[in-house]
Order: structure tokens, then C-alpha cells, then sequence
């Protein structure tokens, strides 16, 4: 009878222990939040696609997207960081960097490095601060002048603008505001301030100048104020879009889609979205014009979807499994393949160039010239794009010169410096 007893009590305590055990591991699952703007710029459900794949890979770790324009997601890790609430993982720009670095709210990733025994050398570039890896680029987008070419053809124009006078012209052709239609579109907003560095100081790397001199503000150079009074012209002949003082990247871009306006500053990722929102849309792209007699190669503007975790994440060791599984050539190679964007493992190459037209011509543009982005890693590089915004839109309104609008800048660029 005890033998009895005690073969059904360890029968028992087993099934006990079983029970037990998967239970434990059920709630043993770790979710970690990603939160980020490139699930909507790619085909639809292939960014969740590769989640679901890397937790296939990774049983133990679940991953919860916070996916939205690049305008809210920047809103909502602004709001994060304050808070000390930024999900695990994040999506970088560049430009936040250096501001998020000193709120202490993105975490470095070297000890992380070093305890994986991670090769660092597999990646394009790592951007620090202080000496600590904060980001990882995953892809890289330049940001050429996006082209209707249907409005190009009502228009009578047969070729792509070179330089600003061809932009010019183009610009005065396109404009019909009895169909509310405009040459251009300049975005201004204050609240997401990165058409400083995409729509306006694009003008000035494309003929291969800068606005810094030293690692230190140079904005009255000829060539920016020549840049600037490029745009007053356009802006004074009513060839852009009205409402650019509030108006940010998005919007500029639904104008694009709804073929309001002719020509527009935007990135290659931008291309799918495009194609998705408005399949009829005949478009193109085409290289940055430079100024008039420039001959040298042109400085393009890009963007990098940037990776880095949250120093308040509970989750860091699991959060840099996401990261380096994204950064992996495999994967790496898969994503911008997807994106039609440039990868951040030098070991990933992506097929993009040959099995799409538009992005090989794209390929060729990025060839053709040099990455330029002034703005990366300079200190509080989006109150700088801020106070640029705010001169400018004096300039526009007749308030202020371009040199003067520059010197201003100039002036508070140098208190933050």
C-alpha cells in the first residue's frame, strides 16, 4: 500500500511539475515594443512579416510594432523620452540623436556589443556620441526630386530640370492655380521642422557647398543665401503649394500623390507608398538640380532609418537580438531590398537594382554624386532645422533680406554651438 502511495504521489508531483513548467514558460514570453515609421513607406504587412519571422527565430520574444507617419513617430519618441516611457526598441533620424543622447533616453549599445561578441565592423556606420554606439543605420534613402510626368506633358516640358533656372521654368509652366495646381512644394512647419534640411539646404549640398565651416555654422556664405533667395523667388510667384508654414513631409507628399503639384523633394522609400496610394500616377525621379554652371558632383540629401534601444528598457538584452537580427546581412539584404533603400550591413546587397527600373535609376543618381546630411549628429540638429524654419518663413512674408535671414539663424546656430 505505501509503495502504492508513493508511486501515485510521484505520479503526482510530475504532473505538478509538468503543469508548472509550462506554465512558467507561457508567461516566460518576453514582448518588446518597436516603435518606428517604416512598417507604412513598405508593402503592406512585409516589415510585420519579418517580425513574425524573427520570433519564429526567437520563441521567447514577442514583438509589438508602434508604427506611423515619420512626423507622429518622431511626436510620440519626443513624448517618450520625456517620460521615460520610449518603447524598447527605437526608430532613429539621425538629427534626433544627439538631443535624445543628452536626455539620457537611448542607451549604448558597445556593452551589448562586446557581451554578444558582435563584429561592429559589419556595419556601414555606427553614429556616436561621447564615444558610445547609440545607432545603427539599417537603411539609407537619398532624396531626389520626384517628377509627374503627365503634368510635365500638359505642360510642354520634355526634360528633366538640371539646374535651378530649368527648375525655374519648369516651376512657371506647371503652376495653373485656377486648377489649384503648383510647380513645387516647401514644407516649414515648426512642429516637424526637417524641410530646413530636405526641401532647403538639399539647394546648396547639390552644387556641392555647405553650410558649415569648420564643424561650425556658416550659414551667410554666398552660397546658402543664394539658395535662400532661389526659394523667396518661387515662393513670391506663387509657384508652391500654399500653407508651407505648417505644413510637414507628409502632406508635402499627399499633395504629390493627388497630383497637386509637379515636383517635390522626397525619399526612394517613398516610391512603394506612392505607387500604392495613387497606382495611375505616372511619376519619376530625377538627379538634385545644382546652380547654374555647376559642373562638380552633387551632394544628396539622404535619410537613414536608424536603430537603437531605450536606456529605460527592462528588455535591453532581447531588444538587441532585434537589433542585430535586423542588421544581419540575411536580413539586412531582405529589408532594403524591400525599402529599395542602401544597407546598413556593408555584407547585404540588396536586388532592388535590377529588378525595379525606377530604383535603379535611383542607384545610378546615388552613383552619380555623394551622400550629404549636415544636420547628422550636429547638437539639438532639430532646434537648429526650428530656427532656420522661423527665419525663413520672415523672409518669405517680406519681413527680412535672405542675408538677414541667414545672419539671424547664423547668430542663434552659434548659441547653441
Amino acid at each position: 500500500m505505501d509503495k502504492t502511495r508513493k508511486k501515485v504521489f510521484l505520479f503526482l508531483l510530475s504532473f505538478v511539475f509538468i503543469l508548472s513548467f509550462g506554465w512558467t514558460t507561457s508567461v516566460a514570453k518576453t514582448t518588446i515594443e518597436f516603435i518606428q515609421w517604416w512598417a507604412p513607406e513598405l508593402p503592406a504587412g512585409s516589415f510585420r512579416g519579418i517580425m513574425d519571422d524573427f520570433e519564429s527565430k526567437n520563441p521567447d520574444i514577442k514583438v509589438k510594432l508602434i508604427s506611423g507617419p515619420y512626423s507622429s513617430t518622431r511626436d510620440q519618441i519626443v513624448i517618450g523620452a520625456a517620460s521615460g516611457t520610449l518603447s524598447d526598441v527605437v526608430g532613429l533620424d539621425g538629427a534626433w540623436v544627439n538631443d535624445l543622447a543628452k536626455q539620457g533616453a537611448i542607451a549604448p549599445m558597445d556593452g551589448l556589443m562586446s557581451r554578444n561578441n558582435y563584429d561592429s565592423s559589419q556595419i556601414a556606420a555606427i553614429i556616436k556620441i561621447d564615444g558610445k554606439s547609440l545607432m545603427f543605420p539599417v537603411a539609407s534613402f537619398v532624396y531626389p526630386i520626384f517628377i509627374n510626368l503627365d503634368l510635365f506633358a500638359a505642360a510642354g516640358l520634355t526634360s528633366m530640370p538640371k539646374n535651378r533656372s530649368e527648375f525655374l521654368s519648369a516651376a512657371r509652366k506647371l503652376t495653373n492655380k485656377s486648377k489649384n495646381q503648383y510647380g513645387w512644394v516647401l514644407p516649414l512647419s515648426l512642429q516637424s521642422p526637417n524641410g530646413a534640411q530636405n526641401d532647403v539646404m538639399s539647394w546648396v549640398w547639390a552644387s556641392g557647398k555647405s553650410m558649415l565651416k569648420d564643424g561650425k555654422p556658416n550659414l551667410t556664405n554666398k552660397d546658402v543665401i543664394s539658395a535662400l533667395k532661389f526659394i523667396e523667388v518661387m515662393y513670391k510667384e506663387k509657384l508652391i503649394s500654399p500653407g508651407s508654414f505648417a505644413k510637414k513631409e507628409q502632406e508635402k507628399l499627399e499633395e504629390f500623390v493627388n497630383g497637386r503639384v509637379g515636383m517635390t523633394v522626397s525619399s526612394l522609400a517613398h516610391i512603394n507608398m506612392i505607387r500604392d496610394r495613387n497606382p495611375s500616377l505616372n511619376f519619376t525621379i530625377t538627379d538634385f538640380p545644382a546652380a547654374d554652371g555647376y559642373k562638380g558632383r552633387r551632394g544628396l540629401p539622404y535619410a537613414a532609418w536608424g536603430i537603437g534601444i531605450s536606456q529605460h528598457s527592462k528588455h535591453k538584452e532581447e531588444a538587441w537580438k532585434l537589433v542585430s537580427y535586423l542588421m544581419s546581412p540575411e536580413v539586412n539584404s531582405k529589408l532594403v531590398s524591400i525599402a529599395n533603400a542602401f544597407p546598413g550591413n556593408v555584407k547585404a546587397k540588396p536586388d532592388f537594382v535590377t529588378s525595379d527600373k525606377l530604383f535603379g535609376k535611383g542607384f545610378k543618381i546615388f552613383q552619380s554624386g555623394y551622400l550629404a546630411n549636415e544636420f547628422t549628429g550636429l547638437p539639438v540638429a532639430e532646434e537648429l532645422m526650428r530656427m532656420l524654419n522661423e527665419e525663413i518663413q520672415l523672409m518669405l512674408e517680406g519681413k527680412q533680406t535672405a542675408e538677414q535671414a541667414a545672419a539671424k539663424a547664423q547668430a542663434k546656430w552659434i548659441a547653441e554651438f
